[in-house]
């Protein structure tokens, strides 16, 4: 895993081999990055990344200068993973939530700039993550969503919906609460 631009910006983490989440590509990560930032400026922005897995999106986001990221990962070994990285870059504004996404939205009373969602692919439920985000009002106006998806999912016709970029063989859909 690699941190690619801003203060922890070439940091490497070596991810476990039995690790079962799939990390967001550095090409994908990348550029999904260059269009949030053309949508929302994320210093001192507030910043939550579900389905985290490695932690390296929630990582980029503090990178770059978000004042406050949240990371919510049930697995206990992706959540201790985050702890690590965590712990070694003494990212004292990084908050890992150990605990189940859609438990965590339904409590949640605390609002973001940015929500980034990655789900497992083959997640059950994986099309209810943008509707429950959404109608939780969750993000503070002007706040940017974005939900990384397996390209048989369209979103297009949800509120908010404003694009879908597709880097190789990872989709992300944007929204922006405005």
């Amino acid at each position: 895993m690699r941190i690619i631009s801003g203060t922890y910006k070439s940091r490497r983490f070596e991810v476990p081999k039995n690790f079962k989440a799939h990390p967001t590509t550095d090409f994908a990560k990348e550029n999904i990055f260059n269009v949030i930032g053309n949508l929302i400026d994320p210093d001192d922005s507030v910043a939550l990344d579900l389905f985290s897995g490695t932690g390296s999106i929630g990582f980029e986001f503090l990178s770059r200068g978000c004042k406050e990221v949240i990371c919510v990962e049930k697995d206990p070994f992706h959540y201790a993973f985050i702890q690590k990285v965590k712990k070694e870059l003494k990212a004292e504004n990084l908050f890992p939530v150990r605990g189940d996404v859609f438990t965590f939205l339904h409590s949640c009373k605390q609002t973001f700039d940015i929500i980034f969602a990655d789900p497992p692919y083959a997640l059950k439920n994986l099309s209810e993550v943008p509707e429950l985000v959404l109608s939780r009002n969750l993000l503070n106006s002007g706040g940017v969503f974005i939900m990384e998806h397996p390209k048989e999912y369209d979103f297009s016709g949800m509120p908010f919906f404003c694009q879908k970029r597709v880097y190789g063989a990872v989709n992300f859909s944007i929204f922006q609460y405005l």
